[in-house]
């Protein structure tokens, strides 16, 4: 297992730990943001980060590993591929999250839900949702990184290499757009 200053120097390390001012998914405003697709562009810090997850739901009888598009399509692969299982994601299909390209999953099918970074937890509570719809357990939720640190519960046992509190604002309550000084970038996927 990884510990928080290990963690925290393969994030620095990648660039993945930026400082800004930055548009979040969520759409709340930020002055630090984890760009997680800079962290896992080098294979042996993905393989690390995701072994600190595998490590945690080893004894879980997880069958399959999914995760949402984009932020958890690596994620999802390299925790499927240690703890040698399949592993697929879920993307959005007319704005809502669904299982395309052939995915499927089953009733009572053990599912780990596993993503980059949450804020609120949007993507990941939607997999979940989605799971739950096919009839399949999720018996757990692994994240690279919580930004939440800890706040955002999702239900089933719950584990992260990283958390960390990162302020966030909504827009009209943001500090940085008030100050004017620093411009805003939307660094995300979406």
């Amino acid at each position: 297992m990884l510990t928080r200053d290990e963690a925290l120097r393969i994030f620095r390390d990648s660039g993945a730990l930026m400082s800004g001012h930055f548009l979040l998914t969520s759409g709340r405003h930020s002055d630090h943001y984890i760009q997680c697709a800079q962290v896992l562009k080098y294979p042996h810090y993905t393989e690390a980060l995701a072994s600190h997850l595998a490590g945690k739901f080893r004894d879980d009888s997880i069958e399959v590993v999914v995760g949402p598009a984009m932020g958890g399509i690596i994620v999802s692969y390299e925790v499927g591929r240690q703890l040698q299982v399949p592993a697929i994601f879920a993307e959005r299909e007319n704005g809502k999250m669904a299982l395309r390209r052939g995915f499927n999953l089953y009733p009572n099918q053990r599912v780990l839900v596993v993503e980059d970074v949450i804020t609120t937890g949007g993507s990941v509570q939607e997999v979940i949702e989605l799971v739950k719809e096919h009839g399949a357990e999720v018996v757990g939720v692994g994240v690279l990184v919580d930004r939440s640190n800890g706040a955002v519960k999702f239900g089933p046992k719950q584990c992260q290499v990283l958390s960390m509190e990162v302020r966030s604002w909504n827009p009209d309550e943001c500090l940085l757009c008030k100050e004017g000084r620093v411009p805003l970038t939307k660094p995300g996927s979406r």
